[in-house]
């Protein structure tokens, strides 16, 4: 590698965590936000919106600059591929964040309900899993990435679990079923940033092992769906 790539590479690396620390800070005000039905918090993840949009094309921009002018070839060429993958999914965790926030404002409006589900631990849960993606990327911690991968289950099922306990509750309160549906959409939202996340660990077992795994994990994931039914 030429002194000059290995700096423009180091560059890459700090812009990545610049902007996963402006993502986990979405994620953790998000929960805050309508956990607490705390609006200071959903106007800082939707003013800091526009930052990691910005920063996500300028991560863009770099790596394909990159790769242009040095035509970088094994690890680093890997690791260019994996960073231009993780800014995507880094940039939808932040949309995802606005989504949530602007949830609870719509129900910082309303009569207090309680949520249906234990929404602090869902949300608490992802926030873990954005952090240990990242962490896994900074340490190149293939260890780490995999036990992203497998909470990822455990919050699927609370998705589940979540639709079914917000679906009871409207039954007996039609009254609410507007605010209730809001509570549903929040858990879809929390279960999409685990998804992402999932996403950043398995683009960092390509980055240390040159591992492909994305397909191989979901194919098998659905086999042993199936033979449990």
């Amino acid at each position: 590698m030429t002194l000059r790539l290995q700096r423009e590479i180091e560059r890459l690396k700090c812009q990545i965590l610049e902007v996963g620390a402006l993502v986990e800070q979405a994620v953790r005000l998000a929960v805050t936000a309508i956990d607490e039905g705390d609006a200071d918090a959903a106007r800082r993840v939707i003013a800091g919106d526009a930052r990691i949009d910005e920063m996500e094309v300028l991560l863009e921009e770099e790596c394909l600059k990159v790769l242009s002018l040095h035509q970088p070839v094994a690890q680093d060429l890997r690791l260019i591929i994996a960073a231009m993958k993780m800014n995507n999914d880094m940039e939808r965790i932040g949309d995802l964040a606005v989504n949530i926030v602007e949830r609870a404002l719509y129900l910082a409006t309303k009569a207090e309900i309680t949520p249906p589900f234990n929404l602090v631990l869902m949300g608490t849960s992802v926030q873990t899993m954005v952090k240990k993606s990242l962490d896994s990327f900074v340490g190149a911690d293939e260890k780490l990435a995999r036990e992203v991968i497998q909470q990822d289950d455990v919050i699927d099922d609370m998705n589940r679990e979540n639709y079914a306990a917000v679906i009871a509750e409207m039954r007996k309160d039609e009254n609410s079923i507007a605010r209730f549906m809001h509570y549903i959409s929040v858990s879809s939202q929390l279960e999409r940033i685990a998804d992402l996340a999932t996403n950043i660990a398995e683009d960092v077992i390509y980055l240390v092992e040159g591992d492909i795994i994305r397909h191989r994990a979901r194919v098998a994931a659905e086999s042993s769906a199936d033979e449990a039914d």
